[in-house]
């Protein structure tokens, strides 16, 4: 879709080049707000009563439960996201479980708009899809970048020929659909970990 119902003003990021500096990412991440507040600055009431809708059908299992409960290091995520995309709500809800699962996840969002300069540098094949999840050692050193469906979404909408790129989200996904693409997700969550928890460098910079 072309752009959110409910916009800020474009903001720019201080080294936010090519690419931008820890201290870039830190700002943009300091610039975002936690899951409600997003929504409440950038979603109309129609749009949060569909992310509500799907974050209720979201269920951990006890397995995935234990996974994030083991989290140990702090992981900066920062989500690129617009409350208006129908890929975001039927995706970040479940980042707000995982986090609710494992508070050394600092999970925030940052609208699409917001930072440019920022959101430029997290496109795919491209385009500047949403979501886009960027993970973060603590001192904002880039891990990874995942966005903006998972491959299980990806095989279902090539099974059923959907056309869209960024659907509305009016007509929620399956069960098992769902289970799929929490289980695609989490398995990124639980690499960073691993390769944060790791990291000889971390190791002595921050203790174990």
């Amino acid at each position: 879709m072309a752009a959110s119902n409910v916009s800020l003003p474009a903001a720019s990021v201080p080294g936010a080049g090519a690419p931008p500096t820890a201290e870039a990412w830190a700002a943009a991440f300091a610039a975002a707000a936690p899951y409600a507040e997003f929504l409440e600055r950038h979603g109309t009431a129609e749009q949060r009563e569909r992310w509500a809708a799907f974050r209720s059908r979201v269920a951990l299992s006890p397995q995935q439960r234990g996974i994030l409960s083991g989290f140990v290091r702090r992981m900066p995520v920062l989500v690129l996201a617009g409350a208006w995309c129908g890929d975001c709500v039927n995706q970040c809800p479940i980042f707000d479980h995982f986090a609710a699962a494992a508070p050394s996840i600092d999970l925030r969002f940052l609208d699409r708009d917001a930072l440019p300069d920022i959101a430029a540098h997290l496109k795919v094949c491209g385009g500047q899809r949403v979501p886009v999840v960027a993970f973060f050692s603590e001192d904002f050193t880039p891990i990874l970048f995942y966005g903006d469906r998972t491959l299980s979404s990806y095989r279902a909408s090539a099974a059923t020929q959907l056309g869209e790129s960024c659907a509305s989200g009016v007509a929620p996904p399956p069960a098992d659909a769902i289970a799929a693409v929490i289980g695609d997700w989490l398995d990124q969550f639980e690499r960073v970990h691993h390769i944060l928890r790791l990291s000889a460098r971390l190791r002595q910079v921050h203790g174990d």
